[in-house]
């Protein structure tokens, strides 16, 4: 009988089969018992890295899971992290399933070999959605593509919104950052089991996936637990520590209790996370960034990211891919009629958006140049795209010293219209989920499977070897393309409900 087919007891190690075929794997906590998914690849869902952040824990630092006896069944996602619901518009586009459960702080490990000794290198994925919402559940996410071509893939769930970021003075700052280490410190522990190699991690993920990134780049926490990092149309970035408390405050307000952890503790998480929707309702890139945010603290992320690794060259040692779509402004403002609106005030929007972004007017002529016949939204979107994307993706490009930094973009148009090369459009090729029917929400019904085959095929490469197939970005020139600028659009299309194959 091998270790994994025993129950109970502490230790990593051991490979095993079930009831029915099904893989087992012990982990340091106990024996987790899988599923066999597409091409004889082992799939454990919902595995605990953390103890759910309930009662005392609410508010606290992640705590380590209990152990157990006998077998745990790892065949369905586990509930996902406490979140309201995206506004309709947006729910249309981004699929975010919400499964009810205390234990939220849960991993999922994709893998094509589950036995101690085999090596592979390893992708864990930090999910985007503004840091309150998404979740390691989306389908999109599927990491079976990844262990086809001999990578372990492991997705996880962290805290978001109030719970995972609220500035409280009786709680720790950036829980779900810290939520993420501890994932980051159970795979450095458990993922050699499941076939892992623990010296060869790549952490990569989306928008607020990659601002997180940014951040485990420079926390002192954090150093050993990974070797490569991926940020997809994400910048390192903190929020000002005062705007955050500020959202806690009219949090408070709302809910009629102190700004205090240990006040918001016992209210029930309905009223809460209401509350939360209303506090922050203004929210969003043109009107300030997301209503929660890292924010800079001693214990987790000692000085601003950006800074750290451009002016101090902190993380130096780690390869980065890094890049964003050619459109991203378009997720934010189509669906809400946003595009329309910014239209409408033609010339002043794009002056609105230059002070916005603290451009000149000379970089709006060479803006205008280099797009003919862009509307005033499509501007004053661009615009936003560089203040917020582009302009520090490339400072940090630029200014590292010692390891590569690649540079992309994604130029593909989706085939929904009105939206563009949208932010969040990349995510089914890089995964190449363009077979799960919620890709088709975003990218509608003909996305090129030929490009989702380069574009994983890519990432592979980085995590694999370090080299994703283009040279270094050296500080000029254009980022590697994928889908082309031939493939831009420049003209204002409608948008219309999302194609749902």
């Amino acid at each position: 009988m091998s270790a994994a087919d025993t129950t109970g007891g502490r230790g990593t190690g051991g490979t095993g089969t079930g009831t029915g075929g099904r893989p087992r794997v012990r982990t340091a906590y106990g024996v987790v018992e899988g599923r066999t998914g597409a091409g004889g690849t082992a799939v454990f869902r919902g595995v605990p890295y953390a103890a759910p952040p309930v009662g005392a824990l609410r508010f606290a630092a992640p705590a380590p899971p209990a152990a157990w006896d006998g077998v745990r069944d790892a065949g369905a996602y586990g509930p996902t992290a406490p979140k309201a619901p995206y506004p309709p518009a947006f729910a249309a586009l981004l699929p975010d399933p919400e499964i009810p459960g205390d234990d939220c702080l849960g991993l999922n490990v994709w893998t094509p070999d589950p036995a101690p000794g085999a090596r592979l290198p390893v992708m864990v994925w930090m999910h985007g959605g503004a840091l309150t919402r998404g979740s390691s559940a989306v389908p999109v996410y599927d990491g079976s593509a990844f262990a086809r071509d001999g990578v372990v893939l492991v997705s996880v769930n962290y805290r978001l919104g109030v719970l995972g970021y609220g500035l409280f003075p009786d709680a720790p700052a950036n829980r779900g950052l810290l939520d993420q280490i501890a994932a980051l410190t159970w795979v450095r522990e458990n993922i050699a089991a499941f076939g892992g190699d623990p010296d060869r991690v790549t952490v990569f993920g989306e928008s607020a996936g990659a601002i997180s990134i940014g951040s485990l780049l420079t926390a002192p926490r954090a150093a050993g637990l990974f070797s490569r990092a991926v940020l997809q149309s994400g910048a390192p970035e903190v929020l000002p520590r005062a705007q955050v408390r500020a959202v806690v405050r009219r949090m408070a307000s709302l809910l009629k209790v102190p700004a205090t952890a240990a006040a918001f503790a016992t209210v029930g998480l309905p009223a809460l996370l209401a509350a939360q929707s209303a506090a922050s309702r203004r929210s969003g890139p043109l009107l300030g960034g997301p209503s929660f945010g890292l924010v800079t603290d001693p214990d987790t992320v000692p000085a601003d990211p950006l800074d750290a690794l451009t002016d101090a060259g902190a993380g130096t040692a780690v390869p980065l891919l890094l890049g964003w779509t050619t459109e991203e402004y378009r997720l934010w403002l189509a669906p809400t009629g946003g595009m329309r609106l910014l239209d409408r005030l033609g010339p002043l929007a794009v002056e609105l958006a230059r002070r916005r972004t603290g451009k000149d007017r000379t970089a709006v002529r060479a803006l205008r140049a280099a797009l003919p016949g862009a509307s005033p939204a499509e501007l004053a979107g661009q615009l936003l795209t560089d203040r917020l994307l582009r302009d520090p993706l490339r400072r940090l490009a630029g200014a590292r010293r010692g390891a590569p930094s690649f540079l992309y973009e994604f130029g593909w148009p989706s085939g929904v219209p009105g939206l563009g090369a949208c932010h969040a459009l990349e995510l089914g090729f890089v995964f190449d989920t363009l077979d799960a029917p919620e890709t088709s929400w975003l990218a509608g019904p003909h996305a090129p499977r030929a490009l989702a085959g380069e574009m994983h095929a890519a990432w592979v490469s980085f995590a694999v070897t370090g080299d994703p197939g283009w040279a270094p970005w050296d500080g000029s020139g254009p980022p590697k393309a994928f889908g082309g600028p031939e493939h831009r659009d420049t003209g204002p299309r409608p948008l219309t409900r999302p194609v749902r194959s």
